[in-house]
């Protein structure tokens, strides 16, 4: 067994297990607390057979990037299994552990929760599987509707959206004018008021 010096990430290298499984059943144990121990977490994957133990010590589950967690996602491979002691481990968030299990499914990895039942290695597994997928691309949707309903409402009050403009009000009716009266190039003007061409022809 070996464990990584950094204080908020471990990592175990446990005897391969025998089987006929085409991929690695790869574990991942998260504590929130410096105090508190992976014991009962580790415990547990080693009697599911995990061949390989990721984990984050300290960290909590409401960071989405962790070093032990990016770690694991990153060695997953095509036809391994996914194996946490509760899904509460892997996020806190529930649109981060939505876009988790959506990404898992879409490169063909397995998923286990232990104490919660969930594995998707079964025929009953794989259908939650579907419906996690149904459920990420709702609450992305959700996302996007309540960000452009705040958008609107922000116009509505006079906030202006998006990145601040270069020009001011009266630089832009300028350009405008030296456009449409003095014919000249967008180029002309953009070095005249020291922006770019593509700034000016945004503007006009």
């Amino acid at each position: 067994m070996k464990c990584a010096c950094d204080v908020d990430f471990i990592g175990y290298d446990l005897p391969m297990n025998e089987g006929k499984r085409t991929g690695k059943k790869i574990g991942y144990v998260r504590v929130s607390d410096k105090d508190q121990s992976e014991a009962l977490q580790i415990d547990a994957l080693k009697a599911a057979g995990c061949d390989v133990i990721y984990g984050d010590h300290g960290v909590s589950g409401k960071v989405k990037h962790r070093r032990g967690l990016d770690e694991m996602l990153t060695g997953l491979q095509s036809g391994d299994t996914l194996v946490v002691w509760k899904l509460d481990r892997l996020g806190r968030s529930t649109i981060h552990l939505l876009q988790l299990l959506s990404d898992l499914r879409d490169r063909n990895v397995d998923f286990q929760a232990l104490t919660q039942g969930i594995d998707t290695t079964t025929a009953v597994g794989r259908m939650l599987y579907g419906q996690l997928a149904v459920f990420a691309e709702f609450e992305r949707e959700q996302i996007s509707d309540r960000t452009k309903a705040g958008m609107e409402a922000a116009r509505k009050r006079g906030v202006k959206i998006g990145r601040p403009s270069a020009l001011t009000d009266d630089q832009i009716a300028q350009a405008r004018e030296l456009v449409r009266i003095q014919g000249l190039s967008y180029a002309e003007i953009a070095a005249r008021f020291n922006v770019s061409k593509q700034t000016i022809a945004r503007v006009v």
